[in-house]
């Protein structure tokens, strides 16, 4: 080992040197072409109404507000005569039909499809110029507490955010008697399934998943890793923190003012080239953020250590920071909604497949809303709401319309 740790470093220099990656879009297709592809749970003898007529029903009324299967049912019931015919309805069907067919779906299965139809249809925003694109995708768990299995367990869910366009690309159902890090390796699975590569994309996640495995699976597939580093590894948390931070320079310092408070954000990152280099697998960089919060009360600081598996050419301190920043976004901008807007931890659904189902169509309608330009998912489930026509017209479309 070198006599100075500074010198088995290479600090990450705050530019930027490498031309916009070209972006792509996909074919667009419409809602009952992806729902076709959900298997219908149902016995064919005495079928009434067609998988797809019943899913697209529930879709759309949960992008005009309807937060349970009975306020499903109520919606269709709501529409006009030609509204009905539209959705192919020429009667409607009882709210115990539309119960039990959401309650035995295969609710991972109609993630991925309803991801893929989002994903298909949005119009993703050119790169910034002068900087560089890069798919980031954000993982983080959920737990439904109104809802529980027959044991009386909650039902939890592991989600992948298309951090981008606001769209849920994938989610799965965690094992009642397990936790999040064995539906790691499920849950990329059902994003290649949507995205059709993984090739450079790059994983943002919590210190749950700091696994070994969950890193040469994402390398595996071509993509990247970046994880905060906590107590759950202490070897490699005292790794980083050993290192020499005060010789090295800032990358990268952000301030926000808002809600009372201000914050600043500084980042650092090096790349040890110290024998063995950071003891995680497919590591690259060490990165340091340093949060310090001031309000009218006090000041506090606090430190988070991350690693990533991107060089440092590859990601520059501005980057890495935007990166941490949009892991919240699955709080923010799709947990937080489905708590006060949909109500969902007051929604005590428990049977079957239910809670999982109700979640990814909540999922669905918020990340259209987004997709259509709305930051307000609440004002936007109103708008829907009385324009049930213009609804149906642009769910129903080949290519992206706003209602």
């Amino acid at each position: 080992m070198a006599s100075s740790l500074i010198t088995a470093l290479t600090v990450t220099p705050p530019t930027l040197d490498h031309p916009p990656a070209p972006v792509t879009d996909g074919e667009h297709g419409g809602l009952l072409d992806a729902l076709a592809k959900v298997p219908d749970p149902r016995d064919p003898r005495g079928i009434r109404y067609p998988l797809s007529a019943l899913l697209m029903v529930a879709v759309c009324a949960v992008l005009a507000g309807a937060s349970s299967f009975a306020a499903i049912n109520d919606w269709l019931q709501d529409l006009d005569r030609h509204a009905r015919d539209r959705l192919g309805f020429d009667r409607i069907p009882s709210a115990t039909t539309m119960w039990r067919l959401l309650t035995r779906l295969d609710a991972d299965l109609l993630a991925a499809a309803l991801g893929g139809w989002l994903t298909t249809r949005a119009r993703r925003s050119p790169p910034v110029r002068q900087r560089r694109h890069r798919h980031v995708i954000a993982v983080d768990g959920k737990t439904l507490r109104g809802a529980r299995v027959d044991d009386g367990r909650q039902v939890h869910l592991l989600s992948a955010l298309d951090t981008g366009t606001g769209i849920v690309l994938a989610q799965v159902t965690v094992d009642a008697k397990s936790n999040e890090i064995p539906a790691f390796t499920p849950l990329l699975d059902a994003v290649y399934k949507v995205v059709g590569t993984l090739t450079g994309v790059v994983f943002v996640a919590d210190a749950l998943h700091t696994q070994t495995g969950h890193a040469r699976q994402v390398a595996a597939r071509g993509a990247h890793l970046m994880t905060a580093v906590k107590g759950n590894q202490p070897k490699l948390l005292a790794q980083l923190k050993s290192l020499p931070w005060s010789e090295i320079s800032v990358g990268d310092r952000t301030r926000d003012r808002g809600h009372g408070r201000r914050e600043t954000r500084t980042v650092k990152a090096v790349t040890p080239h110290t024998p063995g280099g950071i003891a995680f697998p497919h590591a690259e960089q060490a990165i340091r953020i340093t949060r310090s919060r001031t309000t009218s009360a006090k000041t506090t600081r606090e430190t988070v250590h991350f690693t990533v598996s991107l060089p440092a050419g590859d990601a520059l301190p501005a980057e890495l920071q935007d990166w941490i920043r949009r892991e919240w976004l699955i709080e923010n901008q799709v947990h937080h909604v489905r708590d006060v807007t949909f109500r969902e931890d007051s929604h005590q659904a428990r049977t079957g497949t239910g809670p999982a189902v109700i979640a990814t169509l909540r999922n669905t309608a918020i990340g259209w809303h987004r997709t259509n330009g709305h930051t307000n998912i609440a004002r936007a489930l109103r708008r829907a709401n009385r324009r049930s026509h213009d609804l149906i017209t642009a769910v129903t479309s080949s290519y992206p319309t706003t209602q």
